[in-house]
């Protein structure tokens, strides 16, 4: 069974190699963000790297963990769901296929908030409904699968007409298509097909965290409790009473609980009263303070003690400064066409010292990262849902290590809905994009996600991004300029002339892709 599990793996792998290119390159706006194609070959190879090493690795977990981008974070959804629908069956045949395909397209509903059609969630419902109808017509698993990635292309074509953005710019979704190829890929190794040859996996990423937890409780307690029809929220609630740095996680069969309590006894005696308690550990954490210090004694360097410490995710030397200035404890390096995956932002999580942690994704790519990554770390966070490194850079000037996590999140989030941002780039194609003509290598300035203008001339496309933020009495102008520094003398002297008042602050952040993003509030 582990065999075949890996050798599928590696089949949708295969298929995902050989069409991320294609898969990358269906961009709906003309700026060089079109990553969905890597992120999913990312999210996949993680899988097979896991078998390859753990044959009875669980490949759910292994993606969720190596999930990259919010095309990763979906796929690995649609994994699960079908892999729970799976579980326990014998010999697959169509209506197996038909079960974990409905599964998978359930699952992937329930975890994107506010679903629209024409996206990969759309063709995942596409391919349950005539998976189906293929096992009510008696139709054999090859043959089935066959006709589904058929059916596959036929609705993914359609998602052409189902979002007016990707109608404009004459485009089918990435996701799905990325979807399509894993469908694909499994479809030749059960039918005993050729299949693609995969590159070779690049290096992976260094991978190293420190756990370290600072609560006013003087116990962190550690259990798992197994049994039937568990109810995690039920046990949550009731654990609440004990202490802090809660979290319960896990399905109706084994849940995984963390607390910090001065009594772990009673915590224990509650897990017992429903389940089976096994991996219990419990660590003393005020002895663990006095050793901590004893070292520091010894000359070994200290790190600050914080109520709410924040994570930050973010392209370039800069800008990693940046939010480091402002207090971020951990900064994650990526953004636009570099998704960190799901297991970066847990380590950076775990390693903050903190009771509690905000993550500020800093991208919209990353949101769905982070949420998941927060139900999968070892101590509570939140997610702040920054869309954007200069809508990041507006909270973070809100925030107080020192306050608790509710109120930092409160002061955050009225700053993201008061801040407004734009940013400059080069387009990589000739569209016509929100009204405005756009050509292959001109300026393209947006706001608020929406194209303003394009040209050639830099200072005045700038310009008119920033006409467009300096809105509802908006007199703070952040500027942050790229790795492909441009001058700025002129568009600041220019800004200075048309809206006399406003205050500029300029840093280097050295993003790529973007020469200037711009920020208003």
């Amino acid at each position: 069974m582990s065999g075949e599990r890996l050798a599928l793996a590696r089949a949708a792998l295969a298929a995902l190699e050989a069409s991320r290119q294609r898969i990358d390159d269906l961009n709906v706006y003309p700026v060089p963000d079109g990553d969905t194609g890597t992120n999913m070959t990312l999210t996949v190879r993680n899988v097979v790297e896991t078998l390859e090493r753990e044959p009875n690795a669980d490949p759910v977990r292994a993606i969720l963990m190596g999930a990259r981008g919010n095309s990763g974070v979906i796929l690995s959804q649609l994994v699960r769901g079908a892999a729970d629908a799976l579980s326990g069956e014998g010999a697959p045949d169509t209506a197996a296929l038909a079960r974990a395909l409905r599964a998978a397209s359930d699952a992937g509903y329930a975890a994107v908030r506010n679903a629209q059609e024409g996206t990969i969630l759309t063709v995942a419902r596409e391919l349950a409904a005539r998976a189906e109808t293929l096992a009510a017509d008696g139709i054999v698993l090859e043959e089935a699968l066959a006709e589904l990635v058929v059916h596959g292309e036929e609705a993914l074509a359609r998602t052409q007409e189902q979002l007016d953005v990707l109608r404009e710019a004459g485009v089918v979704d990435a996701g799905a298509a990325g979807l399509l190829e894993v469908v694909r890929g499994i479809t030749a190794h059960v039918r005993g097909e050729e299949l693609p040859e995969a590159r070779a996996p690049s290096e992976p990423l260094p991978f190293e965290a420190v756990h370290q937890e600072l609560s006013r409780f003087r116990y962190c307690a550690t259990f798992v409790v197994e049994g039937d029809e568990l109810d995690g929220e039920a046990l949550e609630h009731e654990l609440e009473e004990l202490g802090d740095s809660l979290l319960v996680v896990g399905d109706r069969s084994a849940l995984k609980v963390h607390i910090h309590t001065d009594d772990p006894g009673s915590a224990l005696a509650l897990a017992t009263r429903v389940g089976i308690v096994e991996a219990v550990e419990i660590a003393n954490m005020h002895r663990q303070t006095v050793e901590r210090e004893q070292r520091l004694e010894a000359g070994l360097g200290q790190l600050p003690t914080l109520e709410t410490g924040l994570v930050a995710v973010a392209p370039g030397e800069g800008n990693r400064r940046l939010f480091e200035s402002y207090g971020a404890t951990r900064v994650i390096e990526g953004g636009q066409t570099m998704n960190p995956p799901i297991s970066d932002i847990v380590a950076a999580i775990d390693a903050t010292p903190a009771t509690d942690v905000i993550v500020l994704p800093n991208n919209g790519n990353v949101i769905l990262a982070a949420e998941q990554a927060v139900t999968l770390a070892g101590k509570p966070a939140r997610v702040v849902p920054s869309r954007s490194v200069q809508a990041g850079v507006a909270a973070i000037v809100r925030y107080l290590p020192s306050a608790g996590v509710e109120e930092n999140e409160r002061v955050m989030l009225e700053a993201l809905a008061e801040v407004s941002t734009g940013e400059l780039t080069v387009a990589s194609r000739d569209v016509e994009l929100d009204g405005v003509a756009v050509r292959k290598g001109a300026w393209l300035g947006l706001a608020e996600g929406a194209a303003v203008a394009s040209g050639d001339d830099f200072d005045g496309v700038a310009e008119a991004v920033v006409d467009t933020l300096l809105v509802d009495g908006r007199s703070l102008l952040t500027l942050l300029t790229g790795a492909d520094e441009p001058s700025v003398e002129a568009l600041v002297a220019r800004i200075e002339a048309s809206h006399p008042g406003v205050e500029i602050d300029i840093h280097r952040g050295g993003q790529p892709h973007y020469p200037l993003l711009i920020s208003a509030e």
